[in-house]
């Protein structure tokens, strides 16, 4: 069957501080962007719908694919094309039906990319200060530097696919 969910590390990760720092940061960048490029279909409601949405969602889309658990893709695909047109569809066919006619096809590489670099970004299970360190070993390791048997084992376990 699927693998077994972890509600309350997930629950954990959401929310670490540094995510949900970004996710504001990037929840007022939305906003500031709908003020300055005046799209017809780029307003405050929808910016926090997909901003959440990818919240949610795209760290575990981005591991299910990394990981390649095969099993989960159908679902991933789904949580995937619900966060980048589903939920903008359905908020734009009750808003302005005509907006959602002209603009879908224009948002949806927009939203798939930021999509993708929002599940990079939130993909590190752990706190800034691992992410920190974990970061400084993987360069120590690839400049010829010295590093811990446990670091160097899992960069190579991590690298030699």
């Amino acid at each position: 069957m699927y693998p077994q969910f972890h509600i309350k590390r997930y629950t954990k990760e959401l929310v670490r501080p540094w995510k949900l720092a970004t996710l504001t940061v990037g929840i007022a960048l939305l906003i500031l962007g709908s003020f300055y490029y005046g799209a017809p279909d780029w307003d405050i409601p929808i910016s926090f719908i997909m901003a959440t949405s990818a919240y949610l969602t795209a760290p575990w889309s981005m591991r299910v694919l990394l990981e390649r658990k095969w099993r989960l893709w159908p679902v991933m695909l789904f949580c995937t094309w619900f966060t980048v047109d589903g939920c903008y569809a359905i908020y734009w066919h009750f808003k302005n039906p005509v907006v959602l006619e002209h603009m879908r096809e224009v948002n949806f590489p927009a939203s798939l990319s930021l999509y993708g670099m929002c599940g990079i970004v939130w993909l590190h299970r752990g706190s800034l200060r691992q992410l920190a360190s974990k970061i400084g070993s993987h360069f120590l390791l690839l400049r010829g530097g010295r590093a811990s048997k446990r670091e160097e084992s899992v960069f190579r376990q991590n690298h030699d696919a």
